[in-house]
């Protein structure tokens, strides 16, 4: 359930809804939008008995929400949330691109790709420092070492650094590198790890597990925010079909769903989405017109020598092109005024 405040609610009023909410052992979130307040009520509403709040003081009416999420809902937060990496603002608007390679192999290879993708005007490093892989015997990673390269690449380059946790027991060793934890999408629904990360105090990058429906991947992301951090970003990078040619089959339509289901942004992995690079540039300027807040694309120095995804790293002069397009593409739909219809 939420309740939504009226416009000239007072401090006052918004208390007094809270309290009768704690006092019925459940858990009151306020939201603050440009025009009105809402108080949402987490648990088991049967808890609130008879109580009408419509009847209190500077509430305006209630809507009772059916999903199974509800933090991550655009139920109970109407509009698009921005969410902020260490000042960079995912959903405001303009697309933000996470570049590098899939696994960071070496400082020299990390540095090399991080200032080709500073050149081409990513605004994030993605780097893998603990790889889980199909395969015991493939790269699993340089581990706390390649977190160290990471970081002294971001002050290197001024950019962001985006990184997977793949336990709990890694949370706060990666928090302390990384401006952005990455949950994978084989540990979409590791529970433990999705509540670890939800108190880490960073922003979650969230991928889609390999064959998870949309609402099994909201509710991933309600278990985050339910610990406390409403700094979610959802990532489509392909599921699971029947296909053999493509390495996944990249679900578009999941953009346009999520931005009607939640108000969280969504950005999409071309890369992993088919896993050849050939088709990382029209899968990402396809992704830019559905209304993805952003990219993430593997990029390597040298593709042909990459200890993990190869086959689906662009060059750097190919990755050069796609964010030349990207941006005339965001332009023209800025000018045209082409706009997602989200929670229409």
């Amino acid at each position: 359930m939420v309740i939504i405040m009226d416009p000239g609610a007072t401090a006052e009023n918004i208390k007094a809804v809270i309290n009768v909410i704690h006092d019925k052992g459940l858990e009151a979130k306020v939201m603050e939008g440009t025009d009105q307040r809402i108080v949402g009520v987490i648990g088991d509403k049967r808890k609130l008995g008879d109580v009408t709040f419509e009847s209190m003081k500077g509430v305006e009416t209630t809507v009772a929400i059916s999903k199974s999420y509800k933090l991550a809902s655009r139920e109970f937060h109407p509009q698009s949330s921005v969410i902020d990496v260490a000042g960079v603002k995912i959903g405001d608007g303009e697309p933000v691109v996470m570049s590098g390679p899939c696994a960071v192999e070496s400082r020299e290879q990390l540095f090399e790709a991080a200032d080709i993708g500073k050149a081409a005007g990513a605004q994030f490093l993605r780097g893998g420092a603990y790889k889980p892989r199909t395969s015991p015997y493939s790269f699993q990673g340089l581990e706390e070492q390649g977190l160290k390269y990471l970081a002294e690449a971001r002050e290197r380059t001024g950019l962001r650094v985006v990184t997977e946790v793949t336990t709990v027991e890694a949370v706060d060793r990666v928090a302390a590198y990384a401006d952005m934890l990455q949950v994978g999408a084989r540990n979409m629904q590791n529970f433990g790890l999705l509540k670890a990360v939800g108190k880490a105090g960073k922003p979650v990058l969230l991928k889609r597990g390999l064959a998870a429906t949309l609402n099994e991947w909201l509710n991933a992301a309600e278990y985050i925010m339910n610990e406390g951090n409403p700094n979610v970003v959802f990532c489509e990078r392909g599921i699971r079909t029947y296909e053999t040619y493509t390495r996944n089959t990249l679900d578009l339509s999941a953009v346009a769903a999520i931005k009607h289901l939640s108000h969280l942004p969504i950005i999409v992995d071309p890369s992993h989405g088919t896993g050849k690079w050939r088709m990382v540039q029209p899968m990402a300027f396809a992704a830019i017109a559905a209304g993805a807040d952003g990219l993430m694309i593997e990029m390597h120095p040298q593709p042909e020598k990459a200890l993990s995804d190869g086959p689906q790293s662009l060059t750097p002069e190919h990755f050069q092109r796609v964010m030349d397009g990207v941006k005339k593409l965001s332009a023209f739909m800025k000018s045209e005024g082409i706009e997602p219809m989200e929670a229409e």
